[in-house]
């Protein structure tokens, strides 16, 4: 493989010690006028696309087996047949393959999508994300979907969500508002679409909050009245929630309003409230210690709760078991994974 060129940046095959390397059989026509000397077999092998090229060119008049790959910088090119070569005979180290990732990763994206290369592809690809900055996001957002490259435009769709106002004053973006509708359209749904799954995300989040404390408050009642922490008034070690809770189910005990009067009592209505959720959650079926557990399932395979009460408790109860699988230790974890394991053998 051989560049007519004063400045041949290829490696020559023979000078590392591959004597027996048969002579080049193809040329390849560059920009700058000069030709790569290279073989048949390793193009054909790397690229489907240049073996129908090399195909069609010893079809022709000439017979010369002559391909162009014109369009692109003569340095890329050189690069682009380099790593092709490298995967077949290992040609280049790994230091000089980043460097020439480092210089010409768009110009390898293209090359590599259009002569169908998909192991550089995908190299290429990790390499143009690596590089990436707000000011060249939409310039390589467009090739990403020239190339088709989704992880790609992926990664420079949330690029341009997370720092708009610096791709704003990119040349890329002004572009895009001059002469791409389409795309600047697409690029500002994304951005809506983002903010509404941020807000989603928050509100979710908050949710999660409030089931996993409604959970530990499911936790405290049980440890209330199975351990007897109603007779202590230090602080309890075991829950944080634990004192307040105890203050509520104290004022429960002792408060005269009733709870169906219009203006009721408002801490004995979410005393209430708890008391049912557990129930609603309890797995004991006849010796619970908690008031009212068995009132209440009674009372709701008597009737039927609706719906919005039944996916509160299903929430609480699996708030419950992610937080006491989060709590585990691997080694527990592992050791009851293997043990289910071998049950099933």
């Amino acid at each position: 493989m051989r560049v007519k060129s004063t400045n041949n940046c290829i490696r020559k095959p023979h000078e590392d010690g591959m004597d027996m390397v048969p002579p080049s059989d193809v040329q390849i026509v560059i920009s700058d006028g000069n030709t790569i000397a290279a073989h048949s077999s390793v193009l054909s092998s790397a690229s489907p696309v240049l073996e129908r090229m090399i195909d069609r060119s010893r079809k022709g008049w000439n017979s010369d087996s002559t391909i162009r790959i014109l369009g692109v910088p003569s340095d890329a090119v050189i690069a682009f047949v380099q790593l092709l070569y490298s995967s077949w005979m290992a040609t280049l180290s790994s230091p000089e393959i980043e460097d020439v990732m480092d210089q010409h990763c768009l110009q390898l994206l293209a090359m590599s999508h259009k002569y169908r290369v998909p192991w550089l592809k995908r190299s290429c690809e990790a390499a143009v994300a690596v590089q990436l900055t707000p000011d060249k996001a939409v310039d390589v957002l467009k090739l990403a979907k020239l190339c088709d490259a989704p992880r790609l435009y992926q990664r420079c769709m949330q690029l341009v969500a997370k720092d708009f106002l610096a791709v704003q004053e990119s040349d890329g973006w002004k572009f895009v508002q001059r002469h791409d509708t389409v795309l600047e359209l697409k690029i500002l749904q994304f951005l809506e679409d983002s903010d509404e799954r941020k807000k989603r995300w928050k509100q979710q989040r908050a949710a999660q909050q409030v089931y996993q404390q409604l959970s530990e408050a499911m936790d405290c009642l049980q440890h209330i009245f199975t351990d007897g922490c109603t007779q202590t008034r230090e602080p309890c070690t075991q829950s944080d929630s634990c004192q307040g809770l105890r203050s509520l189910i104290q004022h429960f005990a002792t408060c005269n309003k009733k709870l169906a009067q219009a203006g009721g009592c408002l801490r004995c209505k979410r005393a209430w409230q708890l008391f049912r959720l557990h129930s609603s959650t309890c797995n004991e079926l006849k010796h619970c210690k908690v008031p009212f557990c068995s009132h209440f399932k009674t009372k709701t395979q008597a009737e039927k709760s609706d719906k919005t009460w039944r996916l509160l408790a299903k929430k609480v109860a699996t708030a419950k078991v992610m937080s006491s699988l989060a709590s585990r230790t691997r080694p527990e974890v592992v050791a009851k994974s293997c043990a289910k394991y071998m049950r099933r053998k």
